[in-house]
């Protein structure tokens, strides 16, 4: 081995031992993305009372179409209704859903501030009523058509908790929607698509998920992070419960088109990744070396980074000429390509999906900009901030 090898051997290395456990994750969920789908379950007993809780701070502008959508679905076989939290509201969100037709209850607290205190209030008082599930759509949700019915089905059928296809509502408004849609069908379509393949719990994506009313007694809503949707769901499985892919239904978000709103959204979202990072990775590791085989995939889950900074770690060992490590730096690299792929075709996604892909590099560039602000809002405790959107063009 030369001295030019012998002094890029350690630092190649480290990029190999920080991507490898990604790279397995990504195998993982990308084969078991294209295995053929399990039938699900048929309902074992009756529900009583649905209930969709619909988080929301700020929303005047989407919060009436986002009840609307709710309310046009196909019915469960159960009583049901809409229930908007306004939390810390300084504009008219109450009164627009209201008008639109949802419960709503007004929550001010200067102190507990976030969606996972909103959703912990909400909670709470539901499991008071007797409610005996609940579902979580965010206020600038258009749901599908048979949203409704199929997660009543999922629960009556003993789903612990119930996650839907999340994807983009707005992918033509911008490139960056656009390339966001694509992410998401990775991230929101084929990851749990291939996590329920190999029969583990799929994960909450925030959006389009549900909890039965007897896992939340096991398992109380105590997340509190700018990412409690992951930090509910490593509590379900450390507690033996599964959350179950409904892949024949979906919500769709409404994503910022670029700017402040997009810069700000994406920070709170990976910066938050990285302080679950941090807290989360040492107690699953001790636990997987107690015998706790459950947690080995949500401690996969969590080495593996946000795409863009994995790609990062593995380009450089695919350029190296370090013999094993370019070997599987050039492997490494063209699994992220698969997993891409992957995601565009079961996600149903189309060419313009695939075009999209083409300025990938860019969108890279853009995510190593955002690298400041996510350490930034790697806090334990973030406030609720409504991501700026494009302003809407008024009805007619």
């Amino acid at each position: 081995m030369d001295l030019l090898s012998l002094l890029l051997l350690p630092p190649a290395l480290v990029l190999l031992v920080l991507s490898a456990f990604g790279s397995v994750e990504l195998a993982l969920l990308t084969f078991g993305a294209i295995l053929p789908r399990k039938a699900r379950p048929a309902p074992q007993k009756t529900l009583q009372q649905l209930v969709v809780v619909v988080p929301a701070h700020n929303e005047s502008a989407g919060i009436a179409g986002c009840v609307r959508s709710l309310l046009a679905s196909q019915p469960p076989a159960c009583q049901w209704r809409v229930q908007v939290i306004a939390d810390n509201c300084s504009d008219d969100t109450a009164e627009q859903a209201r008008q639109a037709g949802a419960e709503v209850w007004e929550r001010f607290d200067e102190e507990l501030r976030g969606k996972g205190y909103a959703l912990d209030y909400a909670f709470n008082r539901l499991l008071a009523e007797g409610v005996d599930a609940m579902l979580v759509v965010d206020a600038d949700t258009e749901v599908a058509a048979d949203f409704l019915r199929t997660s009543a089905e999922a629960f009556a059928a003993g789903a612990d908790a119930v996650q839907c296809r999340y994807t983009v509502k707005n992918p033509e408004q911008s490139l960056r929607t656009r390339l966001m849609n694509v992410a998401l069908l990775a991230f929101n379509v084929l990851r749990p698509r291939g996590r329920s393949a190999w029969g583990l719990s799929v994960g909450i994506a925030g959006n389009g998920w549900g909890v039965s009313a007897d896992t939340l007694c096991a398992v109380p809503y105590t997340a509190r992070s700018v990412v409690e949707d992951l930090e509910y769901h490593l509590a379900l499985v450390r507690s033996g419960r599964a959350v179950q892919f409904l892949d024949d239904t979906y919500v769709l978000g409404d994503m910022p088109t670029g700017g402040k709103g997009a810069d700000t959204q994406r920070a709170r979202w990976e910066g938050g990744r990285f302080r679950m990072i941090r807290e989360h990775v040492p107690p699953l590791v001790s636990a997987v070396l107690q015998g706790n085989w459950r947690l080995i995939e949500p401690l996969l889950e969590l080495l593996l980074l946000p795409l863009a900074l994995h790609v990062l770690l593995i380009l450089p060992l695919a350029i190296l000429p370090l013999g094993f490590t370019q070997v599987y730096g050039v492997l490494a690299f063209v699994l992220v390509l698969l997993h891409v792929l992957v995601g565009i075709w079961v996600g149903g996604g189309g060419i313009k999906d695939l075009m999209a892909l083409a300025t990938a590099p860019l969108y890279i560039i853009w995510k190593l900009t955002l690298l400041p602000l996510m350490m930034k809002t790697a806090t334990k405790n973030a406030a609720w901030v409504r991501t700026e959107r494009e302003p809407k063009e008024p009805k007619s």
